[in-house]
């Protein structure tokens, strides 16, 4: 096994773990309701976050004591800057719908090696659904080879936002097709466009490094393309974590999805010119 399969191993048995700890908290009854709390930031983090979390890293320590580590359930630390390989993890990734019990959450782990995603393992266990990737080899759904749409046009385009959303006035002309489930988790909703669930997804919000870091690779290594807001591509572990927003669709639909997310944005910037 090469060094790269060993991570993948690695990543799917970690996060198949981790997705079991996650489960013993999942779905429970009132009268057992799991303990969270809002971060400064006023996004949920819940007890089951953090068992996750302290798993996850104990576990990378042990296994691979030279790597970086970055989560969102971790205060950052500048040491990870020094490494060339670095694990970033989201330990749930979209804890609204976990609190919530519903299905739409994911555990998200991440090699990144030089600033690109090698390995990446995605385990929504309440869906029963295990996605995985490594740089050039390909992405499976519980085994199964990944491939996105053939779509040509964005006629008939499967979107996962609100419905509202399909013909709102920040875009240059309503969405012509139709919304998809909507997971919490955005991980999730990129890693639809890989399953050939969605076509196409966008967030003009600055999101976590965390957030996306798996999802990406699973969706490039399905043929998809996923950018920042301005086109780039996705890089991580960089001083600030952060990604200014994103574009994310098969490729033959990723340049008007990019240009439609500049138009949106555009306007707001305009709004708030306005307003001040």
């Amino acid at each position: 096994m090469d060094d790269r399969s060993a991570d993948l191993a690695l990543a799917a048995e970690i996060a198949s773990d981790a997705g079991d700890i996650a489960m013993a908290h999942f779905g429970q009854s009132p009268a057992k309701q799991l303990e969270y709390w809002d971060k400064a930031d006023g996004s949920p983090v819940s007890a089951a976050d953090l068992a996750v979390n302290q798993f996850l890293k104990g576990v990378i320590a042990a296994a691979r004591p030279a790597d970086g580590w970055l989560s969102e359930e971790c205060a950052d630390s500048a040491a990870r800057l020094a490494k060339r390989r670095v694990w970033v993890v989201d330990p749930i990734d979209g804890t609204r719908d976990f609190l919530r019990g519903r299905t739409g959450w994911a555990v998200s782990v991440a090699l990144v090696e030089d600033g690109a995603v090698t390995v990446a393992v995605l385990n929504a266990p309440a869906q029963k659904r295990l996605y995985a990737a490594s740089l050039g080899g390909g992405a499976v759904l519980n085994g199964r080879a990944l491939r996105v749409s053939g779509l040509p046009t964005l006629d008939g385009v499967r979107l996962p936002i609100d419905a509202a959303n399909l013909a709102a006035s920040y875009w240059p002309s309503p969405w012509p097709g139709r919304i998809v489930a909507k997971p919490n988790s955005l991980a999730l909703r990129m890693a639809m466009i890989a399953a050939d669930e969605a076509d196409a997804w966008l967030e003009g919000r600055s999101i976590a490094e965390w957030d996306v870091a798996a999802s990406s690779l699973i969706l490039s290594e399905a043929g998809g393309l996923a950018t920042d807001r301005h086109g780039a591509p996705l890089a991580f572990n960089r001083p600030s974590p952060i990604i200014h927003g994103i574009a994310a669709a098969t490729p033959a639909l990723h340049g008007e999805v990019l240009t439609r997310l500049d138009h949106a944005l555009k306007l707001f910037a305009a709004r708030r010119k306005s307003a001040a």
